[in-house]
């Protein structure tokens, strides 16, 4: 099995631009008093100002809106913007919260490299920034990079694939239609990596064959699949084409690679609209843990998907935020790996986990991550 080097994948995007998406809403929080977690006596000692992509994707929300609740739960003032996938339109939310005092900056980027001159503001400023889940690209203002081990997460949904084929044991061969997240995206690029570095063997040898030819030659052709905004309607779009050019005969998809829910959840809509049942339906990876694609798992539509809680990530960028303002070395576990071009920045990454419907309760519902209700039962 072919294993790839994370140190080469991250130097191959370094140069990549970022570009992700979002809607506004600049928020004023009143100060709130709190004596726990080593918090800040007054509020204006800790100014955060926290600058996330886009409310079009659920995950982004329950990003924000968590972090907030748990930095005001410090005594923190926190201005919590959104920027409609509008990369002009996060520098000028950037540029407002440095303006108006926020000594620390947690950023989702949409374009990280074109965040350069704002960052150097905020460096002018004493401000410091932590990259949220997504790396800010040549910066040497990012101090931090708070995140899940996203590698792992593609490589989860490729072992998941050949676990449940036996693709390992010689089984095959099976018809298979690999999806990539947004081109303008430095995460998908992991994610696809990760899957790919388990799977490509599997389709050099014929076990695993892809009848519309949209196999990358190799992980640094991953955006030639990818799917622009991770938009829903666009992946339904291109899974509609696959199965009217490639599958017209009679033909079935046994296995669909796509990088995250909102993908799959496309995916699953065009699979439903060609005949497809939960009987017949391939199997279909995902990511987040959303509430649309835990729907789909539990009717049998979807196989898993790799949930990321993103509780832990808040919970984590909180820490961080409270160990600088206590004039602490925030705890971070890699050092190495992720080098954006001027640097390579501290980071702390979490680790993923696959959940599928035998879970779903013990995972998702008993942890309180979503509730009965959301998902049907």
């Amino acid at each position: 099995m072919i294993k790839r080097n994370r140190l080469a994948l991250v130097a191959g995007f370094s140069a990549l631009a970022l570009s992700l998406a979002a809607c506004s809403s600049a928020e004023e929080t009143p100060e709130a008093d709190s004596t726990s977690g080593g918090a800040p006596a007054a509020s204006d000692e800790c100014n955060v100002g926290i600058a996330m992509p886009t409310r079009s994707l659920e995950r982004w929300i329950n990003d924000g809106e968590g972090l907030k609740a748990r930095l005001e739960e410090n005594g923190c003032t926190v201005d919590l913007q959104y920027a409609d996938n509008e990369t002009d339109q996060q520098i000028s939310q950037l540029q407002n919260m440095i303006a108006n005092g926020s000594n620390i900056l947690v950023i989702a980027a949409i374009d990280g490299t074109t965040l350069g001159p704002v960052l150097q503001t905020a460096g002018d400023a004493d401000a410091t920034v932590i990259a949220y889940d997504r790396l800010i690209l040549e910066s040497e203002n990012v101090d931090y990079y708070a995140t899940f081990d996203n590698y792992s997460v593609g490589t989860l949904q490729g072992e998941y694939i050949e676990s449940e084929l036996g693709l390992a044991n010689g089984d095959g061969p099976y018809n298979f239609e690999p999806f990539a997240g947004s081109p303008d995206d430095n995460n998908a690029r992991f994610f696809f990596a990760g899957a790919w570095d388990v799977l490509s063997e599997y389709v050099d040898s014929g076990q695993l064959v892809v009848p519309s030819n949209k196999a990358p030659a190799s992980v640094d052709d991953w955006q030639s699949i990818g799917i622009l905004g991770w938009g829903s309607d666009d992946a339904q779009a291109e899974m509609e084409n696959r199965l009217s050019s490639f599958y017209a005969g009679g033909e079935k998809v046994d296995v669909v690679l796509s990088p995250n829910d909102s993908l799959a959840v496309g995916i699953a809509q065009a699979l439903r609209t060609s005949g497809y049942t939960a009987d017949d339906f391939p199997i279909l990876t995902g990511q987040d843990g959303d509430k649309a694609a835990v729907t789909q798992i539990l009717a049998g539509e979807q196989s898993m998907t790799v949930w990321k809680d993103t509780r832990l990530l808040g919970e984590r960028v909180e820490t961080m935020i409270m160990s600088i303002l206590a004039g602490e070395e925030p705890e971070v576990n890699d050092t190495e790996t992720y080098d954006n071009g001027v640097k390579v920045v501290p980071s702390y990454l979490i680790t993923p986990e696959v959940v599928t419907a035998d879970d779903v309760q013990s995972k998702l519902i008993d942890s309180g991550f979503l509730q009965p209700a959301d998902v049907g039962l």
